[in-house]
């Protein structure tokens, strides 16, 4: 039951509903300005989230505007209403004041009464006479239908309300917040009639409304989130299986070898925008096995040509050679640039049968046919490796640094003298006199880790990322006085991987280091 003499009521009244409409207009934005936020300030936010996010916004801003207008709306026609209640009690007040004489009773403080103790006036009711000199006598109805006077300080608030003819609003003390009007009363020459009505019933209707929608709109905004969050996750599961294909088509070695891209979408194409992109990622993916097909049928039949090429140019050019070398050894006397002839078609066609073999060697290795697996002292092979680097590059300072034990690897022992004899080999060659080069062995973690150090003017990054790719040369800093194939690197990471290990490189001015690690014997 409203009391609206109780001082207590009214200012409660005022906190409940400042309190509820400061949440309803704020409270839910706050808490979605938080979780933009965290979202900012965190890791990104996946599709889903970043809807059901703007969902809730939205709900949100409607649930305020429609809460602080329907509130707004509702207060105001309360406060209407109690207006048009404060005409009627202020024309009761003048048909009581008209019966009565000129002037002020004989008791001033009586005066009040004359307005309040009449049929129809409501409890809560203030009242004030206000004489154009002197003192205001004023009083309110009690919710027992009491009239009782109110304090001067109280009498003063109602006797500044202006005689305009128009409500206003007052705050009375402790009594709360009311609506009075003042009028100029005729009957009673200079004497003004102050009537007031109080607002904590409407300030509390408004209150409840205000929390009813902010509780209403709160449900509604969690049971929309559980809603939205089904619903999209249905809308979004033909794109979540979009992402997982070509996730694991990620993962697939695409850039070598026979590739089975068997990969599909699980999607209807329904029309919609995600069941068109999956049709269309399904379709993209078709087009790259097969041109993934072609490229593999096109390195095969390159790869046949090379390795067949090879094969057939070993006999004539072991035949060169050895006429080459039959006709040198003759007993008979030769002009002088005929022996220099025989002397280069002999040296070219060695170097000629070497890069056949490179060829062969990488055509064998590219169609997968295994090496000969044992185990291997890989610390004596480097060993022996230095020995024979120093004795065709004298003018380098070679060095070994390496466990004293034994260091066993599964491979083949020929294969790993062929990289180690080209990784120092392409350290003699680019590399200018008087450079240091150190092969170092440690083993790491399960797996044999030799690195090929020099401190010559190093790589130039342009061609590091093609430095183990098939005839591809160094730039200048790196000179080629030996005349290089640019096949040595290609065949130490062919049979480096062959063998189950990886070889890397890492170059600047002073340092380059080539990484080979190998897994160790069991």
């Amino acid at each position: 039951m409203t009391r609206p003499g109780d001082p207590g009521h009214a200012a409660a009244s005022r906190e409940a509903s400042a309190a509820v409409v400061a949440t309803d207009a704020t409270g839910a934005t706050g808490v979605v300005v938080g979780a933009a936020d965290a979202a900012r300030h965190g890791r990104p936010w996946t599709l889903r989230r970043r809807l059901l996010l703007i969902v809730a916004t939205l709900l949100v801003a409607v649930s305020a505007v429609v809460g602080l207008v329907s509130v707004a709306v509702f207060h105001g026609s309360s406060v209407a209403r109690l207006d048009a209640n404060l005409d009627s009690t202020i024309s009761r007040a003048n048909l009581a004041i008209s019966g009565q004489p000129p002037g002020f009773p004989g008791d001033p403080s009586a005066a009040p009464s004359l307005v309040l103790n009449i049929p129809g006036q409501e409890a809560g009711t203030l009242a004030a006479l206000v004489p154009a000199e002197g003192e205001p006598s004023a009083g309110y109805i009690t919710e027992g239908g009491r009239v009782l006077d109110l304090p001067a300080e109280l009498a003063e608030v109602l006797a500044e309300v202006p005689a305009d003819g128009e409500p206003n609003s007052i705050s009375v003390g402790e009594l709360g917040d009311f609506r009075a009007l003042a009028l100029e009363q005729t009957d009673w020459e200079g004497v003004r009639i102050v009537l007031a009505l109080p607002l904590a019933e409407v300030n509390a209707d408004s209150s409840q409304l205000a929390l009813t929608i902010t509780v209403v709109a709160l449900a509604g905004l969690v049971i929309a989130l559980g809603l939205g969050s089904i619903i999209v996750a249905r809308a979004l599961s033909p794109l979540e299986r979009v992402t997982a294909t070509a996730q694991r088509v990620s993962e697939l070695p695409l850039d070598r070898g026979d590739v089975a891209l068997a990969e599909r979408v699980d999607v209807d194409d329904d029309g919609t925008e995600v069941g068109r992109l999956g049709s269309a990622f399904n379709r993209m993916l078709g087009h790259v096995a097969s041109a993934l097909t072609a490229r593999e049928q096109s390195e095969q039949k390159v790869r046949r040509f090379v390795a067949d090429a090879s094969h057939e140019l070993r006999t004539p050019l072991a035949s060169i050679r050895g006429y080459a070398e039959l006709t040198r050894l003759h007993g008979g006397e030769l002009p002088d640039d005929v022996v220099h002839a025989l002397s280069r078609i002999e040296s070219e066609s060695l170097r000629m049968t070497e890069l056949v073999e490179d060829l062969l060697l990488l055509a064998r290795l590219d169609e997968g046919r295994e090496l000969v697996h044992g185990r291997v002292d890989l610390r004596s092979i480097v060993v022996d490796a230095v020995g024979d680097a120093q004795a065709a590059g004298p003018d380098h300072d070679w060095s070994v640094d390496a466990p004293d034990g034994v260091v066993e690897v599964s491979g083949d022992d020929a294969r790993l003298r062929q990289v180690l004899a080209n990784l120092l080999g392409n350290a003699r060659v680019h590399t200018p006199e008087g450079t240091e080069v150190v092969a170092r062995l440690r083993t790491v973690g399960g797996r044999a880790r030799l690195e090929v150090v020099d401190d010559g003017p190093g790589i130039d990054e342009s061609v590091r990322a093609t430095l183990f790719e098939r005839f591809a040369r160094g730039d200048a800093s790196r000179s080629r006085r030996a005349g290089s194939t640019g096949l040595g690197l290609a065949i130490v990471r062919a049979v480096v991987e062959a063998q189950h290990g990886t070889v890397e490189v890492a170059s600047e001015p002073g340092h380059t280091v080539f990484t080979v690690e190998l897994p160790l014997a069991p």
